[in-house]
């Protein structure tokens, strides 16, 4: 083979090497296209799904995610009964109608179920202000707990008081009372903050109607619920009832009990409490609870009972 002809040969290799390259470049667009125009059509129906409240009208990214309620957001395209779809979610917090974009989780329900899990996660570590405890004029104690760490790891602390805080309890409530009020953090301190505001006076309201009084309101740093028993112990009150921040999950991390006992001792069982759970704005509101929590109360002293032994 002569030069020419050598040279020939590798000008036509070469020039099968750079058109294969050329289809292969658009081939390989057509897919990059084709997500592109999926990632707009999902944007496109986060923004007509997400309530005109809290759309951007600048593009930018939500301030906070969480705004948006679960309930009137509908991700399937194209719904058969859309109507009959947000009806069904209207009546359940759970995750219905997220969708996918192939086999993964939209991007907003993906973020939307990271921030509901910190949020929860924030609820359980972090502690009511001092600022909200002196706002709210409640008596602050401790239990026996030192940290979060060992409220979280040794239960049976967060329902022991030491010997001052005893003394600090008797010192600052009245003996033999008819009702003692306390509050706890629990494992939601969110809970607190987002409720007592509204409840206390509810409460307070609904006594006034009984002919009830309020003494001083406890707060109970690292509480767990059977710290009322020693709180009944040690005040002899006719009713002891607990304000606590309930285990937060992923659909609200400020939902808050009562949990309310006739003359409670250390040990009792806990068939002898009472319980109004799911106290937040999604559930029973505040200010409801209270004016329940105020009817049930008048109603355990009259008949002297709580729990299962209270027949309603």
């Amino acid at each position: 083979m002569n030069e020419k002809d050598l040279k020939s040969m590798i000008e036509s290799i070469l020039n099968e090497m750079v058109g294969n390259k050329a289809e292969q470049e658009t081939e390989t667009a057509k897919p990059v296209e084709t997500v592109a125009a999926a990632e707009s059509n999902e944007s496109e129906l986060v923004q007509a799904s997400v309530p005109e409240e809290v759309q951007e009208d600048d593009g930018e990214c939500l301030e906070d995610i969480t705004e948006i309620d679960l309930r009137k957001l509908l991700l399937v395209p194209d719904p058969e009964d859309r109507e009959g779809y947000l009806k069904m979610k209207e009546k359940t917090p759970a995750r219905l109608g997220v969708w996918r974009a192939g086999p993964r989780y939209k991007t907003i329900t993906s973020l939307r179920f990271r921030a509901d899990h910190a949020a929860a996660q924030d609820a359980v570590f972090s502690y009511v202000s001092e600022e909200f405890v002196k706002e709210m004029n409640l008596v602050p104690v401790a239990t026996k707990c030192r940290d979060k760490d060992e409220y979280i790891t040794r239960p049976d602390l967060g329902r022991q008081f030491s010997e001052e805080t005893i003394e600090y309890i008797k010192q600052n409530t009245t003996k033999q009372a008819k009702v003692q009020i306390m509050v706890g953090d629990g494992l939601s301190s969110a809970a607190i903050e987002a409720n007592l505001r509204d409840i206390i006076p509810s409460i307070t309201q609904g006594f006034k109607m009984y002919g009830l009084d309020v003494g001083n309101i406890l707060f109970v740093k690292h509480c767990r619920v059977p710290s009322m028993d020693v709180i009944g112990d040690v005040t002899e009150a006719d009713v002891v009832c607990l304000l606590v921040g309930e285990r937060p999950g992923l659909v609200t991390a400020e939902s808050m009990s009562a949990y309310i006992a006739y003359k409670p001792t250390v040990g009792m069982p806990e068939a002898r409490r009472t319980v109004i759970s799911n106290i937040h704005s999604g559930g029973t509101p505040a200010v409801e609870a209270g004016a329940h929590i105020a009817e049930l109360i008048k109603t355990m002293i009259e008949r002297k009972a709580s729990g299962i032994d209270l027949k309603l």
